[in-house]
């Protein structure tokens, strides 16, 4: 009785789950697709130097400039215009201190409520002027050895 009890509930399990299938889903045709033209698309594509620019403006207003150059150095700008009207842009710039975005439209970190405590400002500059030393003593020993080596960045073991 058990064994068939079993057989009876794996068969309602089985007969239950939908079958296994690799197909791509359908199409969903309850909900047009709008198809956004683009209206401009001018393109310089990377030159020898690596040198490139695009300018791209899409039949929805949105717009985006970017342009870079030897080193991976890159700017740019993105603009587009909210429902209710407002537009957004944001400039950026790309290079080795990393992404820099601005907006008024990024969030502002509020401004600390208290002041700095004068003896942590001494310890910050403190430390400053400790690995200024030890970056001029490596270089000392590097250029003095006639070959270089590799310096250490805050928070590396020594």
């Amino acid at each position: 009785m058990f064994q068939l009890v079993l057989s009876l509930l794996v068969a309602v399990a089985v007969a239950e789950r939908p079958p296994l299938s690799y197909d791509a889903p359908a199409p969903h045709t309850s909900s047009p697709v709008q198809q956004i033209p683009i209206i401009r698309d001018e393109r310089v594509h990377p030159a020898a130097d690596g040198t490139y620019s695009f300018d791209v403006e899409t039949g929805d207003g949105i717009v985006r400039s970017e342009s870079g150059g030897p080193g991976g150095a890159q700017q740019g700008t993105v603009s587009f215009t909210f429902q209710d009207g407002q537009v957004f842009e944001i400039q950026f710039v790309a290079n080795d201190n990393g992404y820099q975005p601005q907006s008024p439209f990024l969030p502002v970190a509020p401004a600390f409520l208290y002041p700095v405590p004068a003896h942590a400002l001494e310890q910050i500059e403190r430390d400053r002027l400790e690995l200024e030393a030890r970056a001029r003593e490596e270089q000392r020993q590097s250029s003095s050895q006639g070959q270089a080596t590799p310096s250490r960045h805050y928070g590396q073991p020594q």
